[in-house]
């Protein structure tokens, strides 16, 4: 702690200023009437069902056609894939195998007050256009180019069969895969591809519409129509991966057979007096700290704030490499939450620096002290929480995501149950809790490490001590 210098603290606080005017304001240009978003503020934070309301809507195939199971769970697949690339994680997903119907409610678009539901659902509904692909060439934006873009091997028409499968490697170990059957004109085509590739090593990239589901290497050539696609796959992984191929083969396009708007649970009202409290109750949390803890209290008042808006930068897509998230009431309360146990972090560290000022230690080995003894409590009591905001955005979120296939071995047994609240809930507190180590752990630290170099700011009394002696 020694080492920080005196500009830290400012350098620190401005970042944060920085950072919360670009999250809460976002940056966008215009060309005409065309806005274009290059980070989101939080005016496009999409609000969950139990706040805004959304659309209840049920697919179904063409009348007099009968969906196998196969098709019912790649049209499901395509559905989800759909409402994750918008960014939409509070919605309702399931299938009806018995009317051949597939149900999802989801919240209406954010910032959008002519919010057109009608388009929104015909998108939703349409047959996915799944494309083999020759190679994996991708621009920023993760979509196709160059030979990617250019090379399209075979398309969904051509795919008959799509299933999950197993079978014994020469270890005596079952492994999980993909099985394909094309027809004629893609077996022709399939073989001409492998034949070349193979000899390379080469990759052929499976997209649904323009996101890449997979990219397996060409081993050997294929002329048989008949392929298999590998990779340390789970059954829950293989069979994923087959419904989204098969979505993408649907001999049909869904129709809408029944439509309907669903209001507001709880309302617009709701979310606001929740954030007036929050907001409330923070500042009287900055309050308590200053008054109780002083100089470190200031402190701990700007690193929460900072906890805020990383949180809040999370929720709006701030971040390039993690999509927007939907924010729900519970979610609201995960915000709060996971500033209680920022506040928590900074009491223990503060009362263990009075514990060593009161026993006659000098400012900066308390200082060091005082933060080196917390770290176990803060790290025991968070990671804790960590476990917990898991298990939730496993078991209630969507079950292509990283955090249900980590804990697929625990609800294997369980039917699939998506419930956007509680996922909203368990995100916001997740992302709250990791972002305190970073504010209410390593800024306070090096921020009050940096006032302590002000000759001004070394009185113990400012940091709890009942001396002058340093």
């Amino acid at each position: 702690m020694r080492r920080v210098k005196k500009p830290v603290f400012f350098i620190v606080v401005v970042l944060i200023a920085v950072f919360a005017f670009l999250t809460f304001n976002g940056v966008s240009t215009y060309y005409g009437d065309t806005k274009t978003s290059h980070i989101k503020g939080v005016d496009e934070i999409r609000w969950g069902i139990d706040i805004s309301g959304g659309v209840d809507v049920t697919f179904s195939p063409p009348e007099g056609v009968e969906a196998t199971q196969e098709q019912m769970d790649g049209a499901q697949a395509a559905i989800e894939m759909r409402l994750v690339s918008l960014g939409i994680t509070d919605y309702e997903l399931y299938a009806d195998y018995s009317n051949y119907d597939i149900i999802v409610r989801f919240p209406w678009q954010a910032g959008e007050e002519d919010f057109d539901p009608e388009a929104a659902v015909a998108e939703l509904g349409e047959t996915a256009q799944l494309t083999f692909r020759e190679g994996y060439e991708v621009d920023d934006l993760g979509l196709p180019t160059g030979v990617t873009a250019e090379n399209i091997i075979l398309t969904g028409e051509n795919v008959e069969l799509a299933s999950a499968a197993f079978r014994q490697n020469e270890n005596g170990e079952y492994e999980f895969l993909v099985a394909l059957e094309f027809d004629s004109e893609g077996t022709s085509a399939f073989a001409d591809a492998t034949t070349r590739l193979s000899a390379e090593d080469g990759v052929i990239s499976i997209w649904m519409d323009d996101t890449c589901i997979s990219a397996p290497t060409v081993g050997v050539a294929i002329t048989d129509g008949k392929c298999e696609i590998s990779g340390d796959f789970t059954q829950e992984e293989a069979k994923a991966l087959a419904d989204k191929i098969s979505a993408g083969a649907l001999p049909y396009e869904l129709v809408t057979s029944n439509f309907s708007t669903i209001s507001a649970t709880m309302g617009a009202g709701a979310r606001n007096a929740m954030l007036i409290a929050g907001a409330i109750a923070f500042a009287l949390i900055c309050v308590y700290m200053i008054v109780v803890y002083r100089l470190p209290g200031v402190v701990a008042s700007i690193a929460l704030a900072g906890q805020v808006v990383g949180t809040i930068a999370c929720i709006t897509g701030f971040f390039g490499f993690m999509p927007s998230f939907t924010l729900t009431i519970p979610g609201i309360a995960g915000i709060i939450l996971a500033v209680g146990m920022g506040v928590d972090a900074n009491v223990v560290t503060f009362e263990r620096v009075k514990e060593e000022l009161r026993a006659g230690k000098g400012l900066y080995t308390s200082l060091e002290l005082g933060y080196s003894r917390a770290w176990a409590a803060i790290f025991d009591g968070n990671i804790t929480i960590v476990f917990v905001a898991v298990i939730l955005m496993g078991a209630f979120g969507p079950p292509d995501s990283l955090f249900a296939k980590a804990m697929s071995w625990l609800y294997f047994m369980f039917p699939t149950t998506i419930e956007g609240t509680i996922y909203s809930f368990g995100y916001t507190l997740l992302v709250g809790v990791v972002l305190n180590f970073v504010f209410g752990v390593f800024c306070t630290r090096i921020m009050l490490a940096s006032l302590a170099k002000f000759k001004a700011l070394r009185n113990p009394k400012l940091y709890g001590g009942v001396s002058d002696e340093q």
